[in-house]
């Protein structure tokens, strides 16, 4: 049993009853960081943006959208460019919180929910070094939480280590889903051992169990985040990226962490059910392989968005498959061929508030 931590907070959000809410909880909004730095998207930047309106738009139906915005300049680009393409003006909220780039979930705060608190909603301020120091700079990202604590006037918890949102996945029933080659990576918190990390995870997350998984996709430069290879739909079933080519960089990897969560037990000693979901077929931008992956579709209220890479019969696929995953929603399948060059898709872009109820 490794030592007890001092955390910075006490007492931690966890032993007050605050929790993360699995994804599918209702939500009060999805927040978003509208996409500026063209070094993501190095000569397409403008490519991306009919699709992002179009997540956008998809978002509106059932929930607030709040986007994060450089200045002034970009809000009113921003409000003339949504209201070309017909997004309801009323449903958008736009804040003046600068950001480096566009990847909310990394970045942006995470919302937990006690309903029964005198503050039954705070953010957990976790730091942010752009996964691992590859980007500069990064600052602004990493004040994001605080900043928009400050705006919505709800208090703030800062653990004082590194952590991204795409790094890990909830069944909101306890149990926490992640991968060794992210969350152990030295280039992360060199100096916390696994044990550690767990207890960090438990503090602030408010769950009382750690599932890991190892490796993530080829392309993504997260060094493996969860959410483009095996993600809770409900609070037992988990879909399971899983390729199909043995010859492809991806086979090994996804077979063992399909191989790990076919043996996982969640904390009422039941195993997990686990849906295979196909991989696309490679995407490729200059000669370098992208991460793309259906499994880095976001849950919105009513809605499930998808990301499609113009691979017809996988695309169908997977839309099919996450279709009978979510039987109350809605699956709405977007292009993100052009978005994809970004390293990342629509969960990488989103972050979800919870509603209280």
């Amino acid at each position: 049993m490794a030592a007890s931590i001092s955390f910075p907070d006490s007492p931690v959000p966890a032993a007050l009853g605050y929790y993360f809410p699995a994804e599918w909880h209702p939500h009060r909004a999805t927040w978003l960081n509208w996409p500026h730095n063209e070094n993501s998207w190095p000569g397409k930047i403008q490519s991306i943006y009919p699709a992002f309106i179009q997540f956008i738009k998809t978002l509106t139906r059932g929930e607030q959208v709040c986007i994060n915005v450089n200045d002034e300049n970009m809000r009113n680009m921003v409000e003339r460019s949504l209201k070309r393409e017909g997004v309801d003006l009323e449903r958008v909220t736009l804040y003046l919180h600068p950001t480096n780039d566009a990847w909310c979930r990394d970045c942006g705060p995470t919302f937990l929910i006690c309903p029964t608190a005198s503050q039954p909603k705070v953010i957990v301020d976790w730091r942010f070094n752009a996964w691992g120091g590859k980007y500069t700079p990064y600052d602004l990202d990493d004040l994001l939480p605080e900043r928009v604590a400050k705006t919505l006037d709800i208090p703030v918890y800062k653990p004082g280590i590194v952590m991204e949102g795409g790094a890990v996945d909830f069944n909101g029933a306890g149990t926490l889903l992640t991968t060794t080659s992210c969350l152990l990576n030295p280039n992360r918190n060199p100096d916390l051992t696994r044990e550690q990390i767990e207890q960090y995870l438990e503090a602030y997350y408010g769950v009382k169990q750690v599932l890991w998984l190892e490796e993530g996709i080829a392309g993504d430069d997260t060094d493996g985040h969860v959410d483009d290879i095996a993600r809770f739909v409900n609070t037992h079933t988990v879909v399971a990226a899983v390729e199909t080519n043995a010859d492809d960089e991806n086979y090994l990897p996804l077979k063992k962490n399909l191989q790990r969560l076919k043996q996982m037990r969640l904390l009422d000693g039941k195993p997990l059910d686990v849906v295979e979901l196909p991989m696309p077929r490679p995407v490729y931008e200059e000669e370098q392989r992208l991460p793309a992956s259906y499994a880095n579709f976001y849950i919105a209220n009513g809605v499930v968005v998808v990301p499609l890479f113009r691979d017809r019969e996988r695309d169908e696929q997977a839309l099919e498959i996450l279709s009978a995953c979510f039987p109350d929603r809605e699956v709405v399948g977007i292009d993100s061929t052009d978005i994809i060059w970004g390293l990342g898709s629509f969960h990488c872009l989103s972050q979800q508030e919870p509603e209280l109820r």
